[in-house]
């Protein structure tokens, strides 16, 4: 009788679902197109405030994406932080004033012959946050009245993406209590967590297109791989802190550590709701199996060669680099040349051959990222 009061599917359904924000960004931007057709791209990058980096972070188009794994600094893009001086969005309609740009992401997007765009500032409780792109290979078409309807969409996708990030962000926070008590506890340098997880995203960049990761996957990577150790909060302080080597059964109690982080996680996650978090497997990854060995060597399982999850290879190779060339109460601090040769060593061995090379073909943003992080000898 009622039959027909059901027959309209909900065009945006998708956002209700646990898939993948590329997925729903794709679903939006479909949406977008039956109005207003030469939307050609959707694209969001997000902000490091610490490293002053801009990150590609997800994006749909209709052709190739010009920018896939690209960062620039902030303060090396005028024309993006003018947009933050005025505090409002940008709509260029003739997109030639730019033809003569540097920068690669400017080059690249005129290669791809868009002629108009509009870019909204993306602001969580007044903080910034990211851009959102519009862009459209006609010229004139960002007129008032769309751009109101467009505005509400921007806002939609702007939610979607900092209650995504934000999810992974409260997480990370609520273990980053336990994560000082383990780094005071624990011989390591204050700031190997800021350090590993840069490594971490750089061997993910680099092996991007071999594994398909895109810049979701990635950015998750670098906000989940600091709590790689968080189990070590369940080891004694007579193992944890000992100065020497420990005994076959103190070894084996900290081995367990990667099983206790994945408790610990599941318990998070299952308090948090597991649906909030899209990458809840890679998390259990890092934790569990970054102390895997390629040869089946490593630990809680043994397992070897594919048997382990990309993840924790990359991890592994990043966790390792920095403690060879951080200073520990038990050894100093080796050069950048000497832990490459280690690395090297280990590759196809224990550690994993391509995020050994993905680390050490990069020697110059590893210097970067060790003077963006070095240690404070004062604490």
């Amino acid at each position: 009788m009622h039959k027909n009061l059901f027959e309209y599917q909900d065009s945006l359904a998708i956002l209700n679902n646990n898939g993948s924000l590329q997925d729903k960004l794709t679903s939006i931007h479909e949406v977008i197109t039956v109005t207003f057709p030469y939307i050609d791209r959707i694209a969001v990058a997000v902000f490091e405030e610490e490293t002053d980096i801009l990150k590609t972070f997800v994006a749909s188009c209709y052709g190739e994406n010009p920018l896939l794994h690209y960062d620039a600094k902030l303060s090396e893009t005028p024309s993006l932080q003018e947009i933050l001086t005025h505090g409002k969005p940008r709509v260029i309609n003739h997109l030639e004033i730019f033809s003569t740009g540097k920068n690669e992401h400017t080059i690249k997007l005129a290669k791809m012959n868009y002629a108009a765009s509009y870019t909204m500032p993306i602001y969580q409780n007044g903080v910034f946050f990211g851009f959102v792109f519009f862009n459209s290979t006609k010229e004139g078409v960002f007129r008032e009245q769309i751009l109101h309807q467009l505005d509400l969409f921007g806002h939609m996708i702007s939610l979607m993406i900092m209650n995504e990030l934000s999810a992974a962000y409260t997480l990370t926070a609520a273990l980053k209590t336990t994560g000082e008590i383990v780094q005071k506890r624990d011989p390591e340098t204050g700031c190997h967590i800021d350090r590993m997880s840069r490594y971490t995203r750089l061997i993910a960049t680099e092996l991007a297109c071999k594994y398909e990761f895109d810049d979701e996957y990635i950015e998750q990577l670098f906000i989940y791989s600091p709590l790689h150790d968080i189990g070590k909060v369940g080891i004694s302080d007579s193992i944890l802190q000992k100065p020497g080597a420990l005994s076959r059964e103190e070894f084996d109690e900290m081995k367990t550590h990667t099983i206790q982080g994945r408790e610990l996680i599941d318990h998070l996650l299952q308090n948090f709701g597991k649906g909030v978090f899209l990458q809840a497997d890679m998390l259990r990854n890092i934790a569990m199996y970054h102390h895997e060995a390629i040869n089946g060597s490593g630990y809680p399982e043994g397992k070897k060669g594919d048997e382990i999850p990309i993840e924790a290879k990359i991890v592994a190779v990043a966790d390792v680099f920095d403690a060879l060339t951080s200073s520990r109460s038990y050894k100093g601090a080796w050069t950048n040349e000497k832990a490459f040769e280690m690395l090297k060593k280990l590759a196809g061995n224990t550690l994993d051959h391509d995020c050994v090379s993905a680390l050490v073909n990069n020697e110059e943003k590893i210097r970067g990222i060790q003077k963006d992080f070095k240690e404070n000898p004062y604490g």
